[in-house]
């Protein structure tokens, strides 16, 4: 288990020093967006696309993969929307909370994370599960996510809501990133060597900016949340009527961070020891990395996705705040177990 821990506490520790300059103001918090732009454009782009040229294409079309990956996100999904709707919590944050329970921190975290404790051969599961997560289940959470509204109008804003989500993936550059990786790898063809070494020189720089992004991030969320409430309770306090936020509580938090952290890497586990008993071609090592990706803390980005569509940032935050500390301690464990 220490070997583990030596190699996992770098990541975590960025997290952490980007969570404190944020938090120490630091870093402003008007530049956190600059650094994720970065990172989500430029950088983690880069990285995708190295690994993706330099992965066997049979790795990157692996149908196993996406078959399990994808049943267990839609499971999981469907059960954390189940169990957390309620008279507080709506459509919007349910789905939210379905969102990032079950999209890990793979881009950001994962890739170099398990590309250090696993070897470059676990890069090729994880861009699948990086596709999937980008184009179904984040385009499904926002549909659902517009379901509040009741009839007609609700059906209507989920439809707005998933052409919405796929322009999204239009713009985005990271499923582009993956699909040319996979057309360089599959014609065995390489880039041109300066535009090799600036493509080499953004992805280096992925893997800290992206961790110190990440604490970033999460400080920015917690900030601005107290800020809400702060200016939301003076203005109760002079009449104006407008409601200050509540903060979430416990029992619509901690559900949540169970489910990402202990129910989705074993309802992988599950299903994929299932199918390779069925006889499917899932090897065993592409099993150990999709559940080690399951096993990682909720993605980043959600918070800021889930401040767009109005959902309660601040509990969402919360959730990626929980999965990222306490997976400081469960991930190494989950690395020990299936090693």
């Amino acid at each position: 288990m220490l070997p583990v821990f030596l190699v996992t506490f770098p990541f975590f520790a960025l997290i952490a020093a980007g969570y404190a300059a944020a938090r120490a103001r630091l870093l402003p918090l008007e530049a956190i967006p600059g650094l994720n732009t970065f990172v989500l454009y430029f950088a983690l782009p880069c990285m995708l696309l190295r690994f993706g040229a330099g992965t066997p294409i049979a790795q990157l079309l692996d149908g196993s993969v996406a078959l399990i990956w994808g049943a267990s996100a839609l499971a999981v999904v469907a059960g954390v929307v189940m169990l957390t709707r309620n008279a507080r919590i709506g459509w919007n944050d349910a789905a939210f909370g379905a969102l990032v329970a079950a999209f890990p921190n793979t881009g950001f975290m994962g890739v170099p994370l398990l590309v250090a404790i696993l070897g470059a051969q676990a890069a090729g599961p994880m861009i699948i599960t990086i596709a999937f997560d980008l184009v179904v289940t984040s385009s499904l959470c926002i549909a659902l996510s517009r379901l509040d509204g009741a009839g007609g109008a609700g059906r209507q804003g989920a439809s707005q809501a998933a052409r919405k989500a796929l322009r999204g993936i239009v713009v985005n550059p990271m499923p582009w990133s993956i699909l040319l990786g996979v057309l360089l790898s599959a014609a065995r063809w390489q880039l041109p060597g300066p535009i090799d070494r600036t493509v080499a020189m953004l992805a280096d720089a992925a893997s800290p900016v992206a961790l110190f992004t990440i604490g970033a991030v999460l400080a920015r969320s917690a900030l601005l949340a107290r800020e809400h409430q702060a200016s939301a309770a003076v203005a109760e306090a002079m009449g104006t009527g407008r409601t200050p936020m509540r903060k979430a509580p416990l029992s619509d938090v901690l559900p949540v961070v169970a489910v990402k952290l202990l129910l989705h890497p074993l309802l992988v586990w599950a299903l994929g020891a299932g199918a390779i008993a069925l006889g499917l071609p899932l090897s065993h090592a592409a099993l150990v990395v999709i559940v080690l990706v399951a096993a990682l803390p909720s993605a980043s980005n959600v918070s800021m996705l889930a401040e767009r569509f109005g959902a309660d940032n601040g509990r969402i935050a919360r959730i990626i705040l929980w999965t990222t500390v306490a997976a400081f301690f469960s991930f190494p464990f989950a690395v020990g177990v299936l090693r």
